[in-house]
């Protein structure tokens, strides 16, 4: 007996929309400034879904034009959606395409949704004798589950789940299927504006279906109901009935199930990378080509039950980096020969890949031998004027890291490779030889994330001097937010797809092998490609930066900078590992302690750190508000902004969020910190990241310094951790006294603020005294604390229900606040509202300094979307203006620190403070320089404030 074939229908929209919103926090931005997360989102769910089932039918439906018979019944019918966001309506016209070259069937029909298609065909098909799967997260689809027809369901974090008949019983509390109508029917869908009875929730619906069976049989035996619920569902009966049939998914929809149309064949695959390098998919590229190669295509016929396994499709990147965004100089690379050398590599085109490669280009890379041959090599090489060079070493972590070999390119197609021998002696020597080359201040040195082969070389003493070009930072400046990595860059802007790192090491793990491992020939040809990428981006990207008004900027800040961090990461900070340990000793009994009150408070023992538990017993057990908002998996949502607004009235939640803080405080710092000293230096080196935040600041990362908390007492202790090097020093911390405030303050020319800063008056008392018609000195602690919430809540357009939830203000007196705010500035709301309109005519806003952020849906028609960027509008120039301030003040005291031959040394940077190791008898100096320097970094209307403190630990500097 032959098996049953398989039916994939993939609700459209319902997965643009998710593959959408997956993106949000980061939106996919390609060098077009096109927004193309709709587009990928989907593609990565389609192309998921045939990996994983390998159908033999399949077909995409789409909505078009919406329900006319819904509508003819009930005009409300999903009137209160949002605009469709731009990006999913740019998205569109490209879906279309893609499947059109895949070959796969688009199902439309004229006046009718997604849902009507699919349950005709799904219905159709099933007579046929097929199994049907509905690729959808819409619970509506539950009612068309039959004996053949199931859901696949997307769920939150990666991977499906199948509903058959069994799951929906239990997920309705139904017996059967198409008791989910009546259930939709009575709860009403807010998302479609389906009314529903009044006051039915989900627990009421599904009582009423146990009870009743039917929405029909409750109407008929209202007699049976009591109290208000007797008169609510009485009087609204005619609205329950329609609710049903809006809610009642069209199987009668005038489209043919022929099976041959939807059988899956081989794709138009070159159409298809056509489309995909349009729109500059890498990975999806390389995911399609896997997925539907011919050997892929072959296994087409394997019938078998869904995989219902949850875990993610993972992409593995090319080269390991640093960090996402910044693709250092990796742990081995390379091929290739100078004077003894393999010769030239070129290929004609492989497979599908229309990209260019290293097979089928023409290079000259070559590999300098020994002798002769590196000192021909080093009379060319400081022949030149501008050089991108490149290492090679056995690690990324740039503090143990051994060179293997440094590649250089100053000519497209062509450079060179020296290895390096093992021996450090005699690799020391080698680099002797290229140490004229490197301290050349007259030789421009190019790279991408320079910073890294600059700690690397300065392990062996080896000082980069001369004018430098990171095309990291470049193409940061350029378009800040895309990724920076090398090859995305080379994608994207050279058409080539660089040699991957697995093809010479393997893949990431405790398998992967060391470059020492690679024959040199391929060493060569990894390395020195990338010197050559490098270097033909830097001629690529020179030209944009004078484009977009950023030369300056990388000139004069970024490049310099990033010395800065170089030598901030290489000098670490000393960490009392005995300190932390008692810390640890003093959070378990915290947690402990507080472990047992939430238990009493529950009146049972649950595992607090599953947000599944904890919510059954929050909102299950204990009821502590009537309508707790569930996550997409059905469970209560128990995340920090749920609780934080509910903390203020019962203690057990103010109890979980403490036990959460201080669980979170122990295992990310106080027990993760000592693991993380190097042992090569006894001291912790955090990792700061130029390219990562749109807005200019820096990120600190391995570990992350930035967000130790210090609103709470065991959180700044955690600082007390951070000591001076010996006895003979002591820690000094500069923190920029409300640099935002006094940005926005002059930005925005209000004179009622400017003065307050000029005067020397505590801003936020005296925004307390204007608002709120007091005296000076006769602001309360409580008026003091609102007024300082609305000063900061401004800048990141805080609204009255933000307000309210943040102090103890009901929403309209916290919209009073507000409104009294903005007369006593009025200045500040024309500010806002100037900075939104600019942002509409050139599509960005900018820094002091003119750093951009580009807003892309400024003009977007979704309410939603446009508003965030609106925000961004407003907050970015501030942000990004006190992130180039203390850039400005950074480099400028390293250059006071180095020319002037301190021992004292600057160590971190975090948010607005800078915290330094200071030689005591330097102390008095060193304080009046660095005041001096950061409060003259920049000149606005408004002075700089900076407060200087010391201390035997970072805790006491602070």
């Amino acid at each position: 007996m032959s098996e049953k074939k398989r039916l994939f229908l993939i609700d459209a929209y319902a997965l643009i929309f998710r593959g959408y919103f997956a993106f949000i926090k980061n939106p996919q931005i390609n060098s077009k400034g096109q927004n193309t997360s709709a587009i990928m989102g989907f593609m990565n769910s389609l192309i998921d879904v045939v990996k994983r089932e390998r159908p033999d039918h399949l077909a995409v439906c789409f909505d078009k034009g919406g329900s006319e018979a819904r509508n003819d019944i009930f005009p409300d019918y999903k009137a209160n959606r949002d605009e469709t966001p731009d990006a999913i309506r740019f998205a569109i016209p490209y879906i279309y395409n893609i499947l059109e070259a895949m070959k796969i069937p688009i199902m439309v029909k004229e006046g009718f949704e997604a849902d009507d298609v699919i349950g005709t065909l799904a219905k159709k098909a099933e007579k046929e004798g097929y199994t049907t799967y509905m690729v959808t997260p819409d619970k509506d689809f539950a009612q068309l589950v039959s004996e053949n027809i199931f859901m696949y369901r997307p769920v939150f974090g990666g991977g499906y789940e199948t509903w058959g008949i069994p799951e929906v019983q239990k997920k309705f509390e139904v017996s059967d299927p198409l008791q989910v109508i009546d259930f939709l029917g009575m709860m009403g869908d807010s998302s479609d504006n389906i009314p529903g009875l009044p006051g039915v929730g989900e627990k009421t619906a599904k009582k009423f279906l146990k009870e009743f069976g039917s929405m029909e049989a409750l109407l008929a035996n209202t007699d049976k109901l009591k109290g208000k619920m007797k008169e609510k569902v009485e009087a609204n009966a005619e609205i329950g009935l329609l609710s049903k049939q809006l809610a009642t998914i069209m199987l009668d929809v005038p489209v043919e199930f022929n099976e041959e149309d939807f059988e899956v064949c081989p794709p138009d695959t070159e159409k298809v990378l056509e489309i995909f390098d349009d729109l500059e998919f890498r990975r999806l590229k390389d995911n399609f080509l896997k997925s539907f190669s011919v050997e892929a295509m072959a296994s087409n016929g394997t019938s078998r039950e869904p995989n219902n396994n949850t875990n993610p499709t993972s992409n593995v990147s090319r080269k390991s980096a640093p960090t996402s965004a910044e693709r250092g100089s990796s742990a081995g690379q390379g091929q290739f020969s100078l004077f003894g050398g393999d010769g030239e590599a070129a290929v004609g085109p492989k497979g599908f890949n229309t990209r260019a490669t290293i097979e089928n280009t023409e290079h000259f890379y070559q590999t300098v031998q020994p002798g002769i041959g590196t000192k021909l090599f080093l009379q060319s090489l400081m022949k030149q004027k501008s050089v991108c060079f490149d290492t090679e070493t056995t690690s990324l972590n740039p503090l143990e890291a051994e060179l293997v070999g440094i590649a250089f390119s100053w000519e497209k197609g062509k450079g060179f490779y020296v290895p390096f021998p093992e021996n450090r002696e005699e690799a020391q020597q080698l680099l002797e030889e290229l140490r004229p080359f490197f301290e050349d201040q007259t030789i421009q040195k190019i790279g991408q994330n320079l910073k890294y082969d600059i700690k690397v070389l300065a392990k062996y003493n080896i000082s980069v001097k001369g004018k430098l070009f990171d095309t990291m930072l470049a193409h940061y400046l350029i378009n800040p937010d895309m990724r920076h990595n090398m090859d995305v860059l080379s994608e994207t802007y050279l058409n080539y797809t660089p040699v991957s790192i697995s093809e010479l090491i393997g893949k990431k793990g405790k398998n992967q092998r060391s470059m020492r491992d690679v024959d040199v020939t391929k060493q060569t040809e990894y390395a020195v490609e990338d010197a050559d990428i490098t270097f033909q981006l830097k001629e690529h990207f020179e030209k944009e930066l004078g484009e977009a008004n950023t030369q300056k900027l990388f000139d004069e800040i970024e490049v310099p900078l990033l010395r800065v961090l170089a030598a901030m990461e290489l000098e670490g900070i000393n960490l009392d590992k005995e300190f932390l340990a008692s810390l640890s000793g003093a959070l378990d009994n915290d947690i402990l302690r507080l472990e047992k009150e939430i238990y009493e408070e529950a009146g049972e023992t649950f595992n607090i750190a599953s947000p599944k538990q904890l919510g059954e017993i929050l909102f299950g057990k204990m009821k502590l508000i009537d309508k707790p908002k569930k996550t997409k998996t059905g469970q209560y949502s128990t995340s920090e902004d749920v609780l934080s607004f509910l903390a203020k009235d019962h203690k057990i939640i103010r109890d979980v969020l403490e036990y959460r803080g201080l669980a979170k405080l122990k295992s990310t710092y106080v027990d993760a910190l000592p693991n993380q000293v190097e042992p090569t230096t006894g001291r912790v080196h955090t990792d700061y990241m130029q390219a990562v935040a749109a807005t200019g600041r820096l990120s600190s990362n391995n570990p992350n310094l930035q967000n130790i908390p210090i609103r709470t007492e065991r959180g700044r202790q955690v600082r007390k951790a951070f000591i001076p090097r010996n006895e003979d020093y002591v820690l000094m911390a500069a923190d920029y006294s409300q640099i935002e405030l006094r940005i926005i303050a002059a930005l925005s020319e209000e004179e009622n603020m400017i003065d307050a800063f000029k005067n020397g008056e505590d801003i936020h008392a005296s925004t307390a005294a204007k608002v709120f018609n007091v005296p000076l000195n006769e602001v309360t602690r409580e008026q003091r604390s609102n007024a300082k919430t609305v000063n900061f809540g401004i800048i990141y357009g805080v609204s009255a229900f933000g307000l309210s939830n943040q102090t103890d203000l009901s929403r309209s007196e916290a919209k009073d606040l507000i409104d009294t705010y903005y007369k006593t500035y009025p200045k500040l709301r024309n500010y806002i509202s100037d900075q939104i309109d600019f942002a509409r005519e050139h599509g960005y806003v900018q820094t002091v300094l003119g750093r951009r952020r580009y807003l892309k849906d400024i003009n977007g028609s979704n309410q939603v979307v446009r508003g965030a960027a609106e925000r961004n509008a407003v907050n970015a120039p501030i942000q990004g203006s006190a992130a180039d301030i203390i850039k400005v003040a950074m480099i400028n005291i390293y250059n006071k620190l180095e020319g002037e031959n301190y021992q004292s040394k600057m160590l971190l940077q975090v948010h607005d403070e800078l915290v330094f190791d200071v030689y005591k008898p330097e102390l008095d100096k060193l304080k009046a320089m660095v005041k001096h320097e950061m409060e003259n970094a920049y000149k606005l209307t408004v002075p700089l404030d900076v407060e200087l403190g010391v201390g035997e630990n970072w805790l006491e500097a602070h």
